[in-house]
């Protein structure tokens, strides 16, 4: 099985992360990519409690956990709208499924993903018959990624178009710079802005604003990360701020400190 591409947007001290756990990405079986960004598999022996931080995608996941002391468990994960702290010690193991923004809907269609934003719910009151424990207990990777693979196509996730279109939008936000006013981005699509926002709603769980706004976070903290010095003031530009001061507003409110004070570090 194909291992997914490194990408490292949204992960804070990407590096560091790296240095205490095996950090994989994986692809799912082909008839789920359209759904799914990737499986994202953990392991870790820790002499002493480290604490990972991610600002997180505009994208549900689903989390099968092992952790240090406590019994297995799966849980939904919600978009989170905040920076997500983890604290990892011992020994454990952590098998993630990231779905598409619009990805997850199919396989729960009952409820808008607005529904579980912001939430962590574990199971097995969504889908009791998950099997935890085949897919954290196999050493085996190819395993774990096989068991992830068949509770998925278990759930028969449902083709739906108006999936397909929240996809495409977001996915066209994160690569398409010029997009920067909700406005006019719903006028380019030939939508209302009232219905683009419903469509987020429903199947993206967060307004198309806070898309726009999170994915310049996550271009500003890779740009932060490279080692190298940073124009901020031509990066707020090139990312669609009216002046550095908004930028250096919403990287410091989002991932707790200045992009400079960040970069700095980083170096």
């Amino acid at each position: 099985m194909a291992a997914a591409r490194r990408d490292t947007r949204g992960i804070v001290d990407a590096a560091d992360l790296f240095a205490h756990v095996d950090f994989r990405r994986r692809e799912p079986a082909v008839p789920l990519r359209p759904y799914l960004e990737h499986y994202w598999l953990i392991d870790w022996d820790l002499g002493r409690p480290y604490a990972s931080h991610v600002v997180p995608h505009p994208s549900v996941n689903i989390v099968f956990q092992r952790l240090s002391g406590q019994e297995p468990f799966a849980e939904v994960a919600g978009v989170g709208l905040g920076l997500f702290t983890q604290k990892l010690q011992g020994r454990g193991r952590v098998c993630g499924i990231q779905f598409r923004p619009g990805g997850f809907r199919p396989f729960a269609p009952d409820r808008p993903v607005a529904e579980w934003t912001g939430r962590r719910v574990r199971f097995p009151g969504i889908w009791p018959d998950a099997d935890v424990r085949a897919v954290l207990g196999p050493d085996d990777e190819d395993v774990r990624v096989a068991a992830l693979d068949a509770f998925l196509l278990s759930l028969g996730p449902r083709p739906d178009p108006q999936a397909d279109l929240a996809t495409a939008l977001v996915d066209r936000i994160r690569t398409d710079r010029s997009i920067r006013r909700v406005t006019d981005f719903a006028r380019t699509e030939g939508l209302s802005v009232r219905l683009l926002q419903r469509l987020f709603a429903g199947y993206v769980g967060v307004g198309p604003k806070w898309v726009i706004l999170r994915y310049r976070i996550h271009e500003a903290l890779e740009r932060a990360e490279t080692g190298h010095a940073v124009d901020w003031a031509a990066l707020a530009a090139d990312l669609g701020y009216a002046d550095q001061a908004h930028l250096i507003r919403d990287f410091t409110a989002t991932v707790g400190v200045p992009p400079a004070a960040y970069a700095a570090g980083a170096r």
